[in-house]
């Protein structure tokens, strides 16, 4: 057989098709992947929505991709069919620009997105640039390696790049798709981790997932409540509502960072707060490959699990409103048959 289903979009706006393509073959410095699992993204709206400047369609979506390379272009040492693999949102780097020169491969000048600048893994195969490919361990489902690869590589680097240590006061905003994990990585990183989010009913999960502490942001002040503590030496926050940052900044600790990682349209930041305690607020990028690898190894070992709710390939329209709706728990996979 020499045809593959996937779900494209056409034109913005519009639903997903499932169409059938001729199984395309890899490029030199590229690896084709047979999918077989991949997450649902709210990134994915980009495509879906037609926000990405220059964006062409049709377009097949999806930087959560895991499954098994089946065919290597000219020019690839390192992979050879049979292994598995897994692509994130960072679509490669091209080693020549000045970033990259420096090290910054995530800064890449050519600036290749996943499921954006070229096809993702909506669909049973798919092909990546080299650069872009991660390996991950046999005892790592597909299914369940696929959402790590954006919200677990996104918590994870930032926590381990936050330059907390094991036993500092680690607070992790929100209890979503990202918060999940970045409560599960944080308790397994070492740090007294807290859990903030809205709501009494969330502390069993939040505990469950490793949370030393809960503070519901509903009923307490969450700034307040964290200075009791002796003030965070880090925030992560993965919450998408400027509000919800901006409450929390007082509850750093002296020399505090404040790493955000949510895309939230704005958010205000007290000058006073970040003079008077030498505090800071950073922004995190999610990783290149080999922090993918990473995250995958990291995962595999210290027992770090995705609460998924898995569809098949066909049902990707009713998956896709699942995840944009908010009441996922807490990640959205596709499954190839």
């Amino acid at each position: 057989m020499n045809t593959m289903r996937v779900a494209q979009l056409s034109r913005p706006k519009q639903p997903f098709e499932i169409v059938e393509r001729p199984i395309p073959q890899p490029a030199p410095g590229t690896v084709r992947i047979k999918v077989a699992a991949c997450g649902i993204c709210h990134s994915d709206a980009l495509v879906k929505e037609g926000l990405w400047p220059g964006i062409q369609y049709p377009r097949v979506p999806g930087h959560e991709i895991a499954g098994t390379i089946d065919a290597i272009g000219d020019g690839v040492t390192g992979w050879s069919p049979g292994q598995r693999a897994g692509v994130g949102w960072h679509g490669g780097y091209c080693g020549g620009c000045d970033p990259c020169r420096r090290g910054d491969l995530f800064a890449c000048e050519t600036q290749q997105v996943t499921g954006i600048s070229f096809d993702g893994g909506y669909g049973e195969y798919m092909v990546a640039p080299v650069s872009a490919v991660a390996r991950f361990p046999d005892e790592l489902p597909p299914v369940d390696a696929a959402p790590l690869l954006c919200a677990g590589i996104t918590t994870f680097n930032a926590l381990r790049n936050s330059g907390a240590r094991p036993g500092d006061l680690v607070a992790v905003l929100g209890l979503g798709g990202l918060g999940h994990l970045g409560v599960q990585f944080a308790a397994k990183l070492g740090f007294k981790t807290v859990a903030i989010a809205r709501g009494k009913d969330k502390e069993p999960l939040a505990r469950q997932l490793g949370a030393a502490i809960y503070i519901d942001s509903q009923s307490q002040d969450p700034a307040a409540e964290l200075q009791k503590l002796g003030g965070a030496n880090v925030i992560i926050s993965t919450v998408t509502v400027g509000d919800a940052m901006s409450a929390v900044q007082g509850g750093l600790s002296i020399n505090g960072t404040l790493m955000v990682i949510g895309a939230a349209e704005s958010v205000q930041v007290s000058p006073i707060v970040l003079l008077m305690g030498r505090r800071s607020v950073k922004g995190w990028y999610s990783g290149t490959s080999i922090d993918s690898q990473d995250t995958l190894a990291f995962s595999a070992r210290a027992g770090v699990h995705s609460m998924n709710e898995i569809f098949p390939l066909e049902r990707v329209n009713e998956a896709y409103d699942r995840m944009m709706s908010g009441k996922a728990r807490f990640r959205v996979v596709l499954t190839m048959k």
